[in-house]
């Protein structure tokens, strides 16, 4: 069985709809002296957009399935995860509960309470306010466990909805690219993307393997090192096609670059806010300053540099996050002294 039919096989919600377009971004494209394209998972249509949208249609049909009333997910405060399961959570008719850290321990007063950690309220989700997520996985069972007592039926998401379950979204995510692309006549040398909880790169990295073998993928670390990372994402590769039950190719190539996510996650560098407005300024196009801003300054660095193999378009996936960019104001408008 071919690993499209074994994904058409799998419960999932329609959430997404059609397919996210593809364009090339012509004057950037000018401007760097190589053909660069972008696949527009930003515009997914639900609470202003992103990648997590794509794990939640498997994510949320398995809560369904078991009969929960109340998704329980966890992440920073201004989590673009935690705003899309909240948001999907008010369009099924669920309760969300999430717990919430401030990783970057600071009082600006954009960051608590815009951005996303605004329209965690308007969707009528609970952030439960912790000092830190040191080991989630254990502190999202004894909140789920909490509410079980309370009477109600919770359903655990990971940070990120980055298990195996949620790793199929983007399984489905390049597959669809692969079509897209071949419809196009195009060849891509790389597709650049932001590697965090893993789960994005994973599944797309096991659907390229697959779809379109001569391809790289690149995943631009926003966390962690490379060593850190990569156990992450060849951990849920593994998981994925393990739970699709087909093989993992022999020549995935598993490729982190971690030179743009310093000082820490969720603090945006000066790559990544001038990459942020530039994108900005040439294409209309907005990044944020936690996982695109890096991510793109990475590729740009790459082109730089001739760190990609071949001469061909490259792509960047566009995971969406535009809603932070309102809690991280006074450094959007700080410029560089």
């Amino acid at each position: 069985m071919k690993i499209s039919d074994r994904i058409a096989s799998i419960s999932r919600l329609d959430l997404v709809g059609a397919a996210t377009p593809l364009q090339k971004l012509e004057r950037l494209s000018r401007m760097l002296g190589r053909d660069i394209y972008i696949k527009r998972d930003d515009t997914t249509p639900l609470a202003f957009g992103g990648n997590k949208l794509r794990k939640l249609e498997f994510l949320a049909a398995d809560a369904l399935r078991l009969g929960a009333d109340t998704l329980v997910t966890a992440g920073a405060i201004q989590s673009n995860h935690v705003r899309q399961t909240a948001a999907v959570a008010a369009r099924l008719g669920l309760r969300c509960h999430a717990l919430l850290e401030n990783p970057i321990d600071t009082t600006d007063i954009d960051y608590l309470h815009s951005g996303n950690r605004l329209l965690l309220d308007l969707f009528g989700a609970h952030g439960e306010p912790v000092a830190s997520l040191h080991d989630a996985d254990a502190q999202l069972q004894s909140l789920a466990e909490r509410l079980r007592g309370d009477g109600h039926k919770p359903y655990v998401i990971p940070i990120g909805g980055s298990n195996p379950l949620g790793a199929l979204g983007y399984v489905h995510a390049g597959l669809e690219l692969a079509q897209q692309a071949d419809a196009m006549g195009i060849s891509f040398s790389a597709v650049v993307l932001a590697s965090g909880s893993a789960g994005t790169h994973g599944g797309m990295a096991l659907a390229l393997a697959h779809a379109m073998p001569e391809t790289q993928v690149i995943g631009v670390t926003v966390s962690r090192t490379v060593e850190a990372q990569a156990p992450k994402v060849t951990g849920l590769i593994d998981g994925t096609a393990d739970l699709l039950d087909v093989e993992v190719p022999a020549g995935l190539r598993l490729e982190l670059w971690d030179e743009y996510f310093l000082p820490r996650y969720g603090e945006p560098n000066q790559a990544a806010l001038e990459a942020i407005r530039l994108l900005a300024r040439t294409e209309g196009v907005l990044l944020d300053p936690v996982y695109t801003g890096k991510a793109m300054a990475g590729l740009l660095d790459g082109v730089t540099h001739k760190r990609f193999d071949g001469s061909g378009p490259l792509l960047f996936l566009h995971t969406g996050g535009a809603p932070a960019l309102f809690a991280y104001r006074d450094a959007l408008q700080a410029r560089p002294s």
